[in-house]
């Protein structure tokens, strides 16, 4: 598995959940996602639209797919390697 330092496209690396801040990977930032009701940013990068709303919940996810959708830009642009 490679090192999550390597692909991680968030970009806050001052949050402490960010995998160059610890020897965790994704887990704190999973972690702390789940707790908040939110999506990690990584998830809505992978699509190629602007996102329409300010939050990261499982709702502003959803309503970046719908919008996405309705503009002909999904499904998500992601490289599987």
């Amino acid at each position: 598995m490679r090192d999550p330092k390597e692909y991680c496209t968030c970009t806050d690396t001052k949050c402490p959940c960010h995998p160059t801040n610890h020897d965790q990977g994704c887990n704190l930032c999973i972690l702390k996602n789940l707790s908040q009701r939110e999506i990690p940013s990584c998830f809505f990068k992978t699509i190629d639209h602007e996102k329409p709303t300010e939050g990261w919940h499982y709702e502003d996810f959803a309503a970046l797919v719908e919008a996405a959708q309705m503009q002909n830009s999904f499904p998500c642009q992601f490289e599987r390697k």
